[in-house]
């Protein structure tokens, strides 16, 4: 099912998406990046917000929640993943975006992570990646680097760092990106190419971010310089070279739409019980009366 772009119901504004709940991030936080971003997608895709799902995880990122309107849901850590799955396939017809950092998402939640690639459901995850758990006051994650000293790891984590992006293509994910927070105008392009992209299964979009107070290897102006915006010319549909440029981030590191294939149908779409059917399953929800069936309970 295609996402609903409803002119009748007015051409959005960022104002439609404007809050007083003032913002709490840390001066120079990637999260204000994306939190603009995000909004300016959803008003160039003339989605209002009462027409979409935006599902946040437990972290820094998940304070975005109360920073704009629209129809919002603050999860538990980690698991924000399944929720986000089970409303779009209860009602495929709603874009659904939902959001994790790197630590919930690569350890508390990598289970719901791997799953959500594998089964290719119609949703987009937004990755909010700064390395850390920064929430909690600078805790290593699975994706902090090696030799760097956190708040509980001094000498650095024991474990190897995982490598995120051979991790997500291991999975043969149908749309994989990545972006960087202060780059807006590119971040707004590949949120709404991975929001597009949900009629077709997992949209999975990777952004770098700085977090000022904890992570001291990966900074904003450490990002401005390496994050290279891929060629005009890259073929998105070639699962080899868009895993080699995802990975190879020695020099500079790839911005952009990196891998997508539309030609795989989506978890909905291989639902044998759903094939032919015009109706959601929120549309088939009914009260049925149960009186009888308790009755041998008696």
């Amino acid at each position: 099912m295609s996402i609903p772009l409803s002119p009748s119901a007015g051409q959005p504004s960022m104002k439609d998406y404007s809050c007083t709940t003032q913002c709490t991030w840390c001066d120079g936080c990637g999260d204000y990046g994306i939190w603009t971003a995000l909004k300016r997608s959803l008003v160039e895709l003339k989605l209002m917000p009462w027409q979409v799902l935006l599902c946040y995880d437990v972290g820094c990122h998940g304070n975005m929640s109360d920073k704009l309107q629209g129809y919002r849901f603050h999860g538990l850590h980690g698991r924000v993943i399944p929720f986000a799955a089970g409303a779009k396939l209860a009602n495929p017809r709603v874009p659904v975006i939902a959001v994790g950092g790197d630590g919930a998402s690569f350890s508390e939640g990598v289970g719901h992570l791997v799953h959500a690639v594998r089964s290719n459901y119609p949703m987009t995850f937004i990755l909010h990646n700064n390395a850390n758990y920064g929430l909690t006051l600078g805790q290593a994650s699975a994706l902090t680097w090696q030799g760097q000293k956190m708040n509980t790891s001094p000498n650095g984590i024991p474990e190897h760092t995982l490598p995120s992006m051979d991790f997500i293509f291991s999975l043969e994910p149908t749309f994989v990106a990545r972006a960087f927070s202060g780059n807006i105008p590119q971040l707004t392009k590949v949120l709404k190419a991975a929001i597009e992209h949900q009629p077709h299964g997992f949209a999975f979009v990777d952004v770098l971010q700085a977090c000022p107070t904890y992570n001291k290897f990966v900074t904003h102006e450490y990002l401005l310089e390496h994050c290279k915006e891929v060629p005009a010319d890259h073929d998105v549909t070639d699962f080899t070279k868009a895993r080699a440029l995802a990975t190879d981030t020695g020099k500079s590191i790839a911005t952009g739409i990196l891998y997508q294939n539309k030609s795989i149908p989506s978890f909905y779409d291989r639902l044998v019980p759903r094939q032919g059917k015009s109706t959601t399953t929120v549309d088939e929800v009914k009260i049925t009366d149960v009186s009888s069936l308790m009755e041998r309970f008696r």
